[in-house]
């Protein structure tokens, strides 16, 4: 990973092109976070996989947001490596939580704002709490969802707890 000065991150960029806004941008320019923009030629169900090989960089530093519930049907988001699931029954029993489980893609995007794989932590419809895979937060540099598909920023991963306040959490398993 090419690191930039000040703290923000980079890969490589195959394509120069402009993006616009989005409420995730906007958000993070509102609270002067340093970023950089990878757009990339979003491949339906090709995840966060094919993200990282158009963009040329290791897959266990493109950070997933996922919606999930718990047995009361509130939402939460879950950040999690691209290369790795989540243990439901791990994140339950770390939140309190009877059971915790996906939304159906249509629930998922009423709570965040988002269309399903274009879908950021930052800028949501909806305040949610937000976990993180604690490994996620040693990282020197993370790519994450920018609120588009087919869009990443580069961050710090302590952003995630500055900004959204997430928690850390292991609840992670190998794909």
């Amino acid at each position: 990973m090419a690191v930039a000065s000040r703290g923000h991150y980079n890969a490589p960029m195959s394509k120069s092109r402009h993006v616009s806004e989005t409420p995730a941008t906007q958000f993070l320019r509102r609270h002067k976070v340093k970023f950089g923009e990878h757009p990339y030629d979003y491949v339906d169900h090709g995840g966060t996989e094919e993200s990282a090989r158009q963009l040329g960089v290791d897959e266990h530093h493109v950070v997933k947001t996922l919606v999930m519930e718990d047995e009361h049907a509130r939402p939460l988001i879950v950040l999690m490596h691209g290369d790795r699931t989540v243990s439901t029954k791990n994140l339950a029993r770390q939140i309190g939580a009877k059971r915790v489980e996906p939304c159906k893609p249509e629930v998922a995007s009423r709570h965040s704002g988002y269309m399903i794989g274009g879908t950021s932590p930052f800028g949501t419809k909806k305040t949610m709490p937000v976990y993180v895979e604690t490994t996620i937060l040693d990282m020197d540099g993370i790519y994450i969802n920018g609120g588009r598909r087919g869009f990443l920023v580069s961050i710090a991963p302590s952003v995630l707890t500055s900004l959204l306040d997430a928690k850390p959490v292991q609840c992670a398993s190998v794909d």
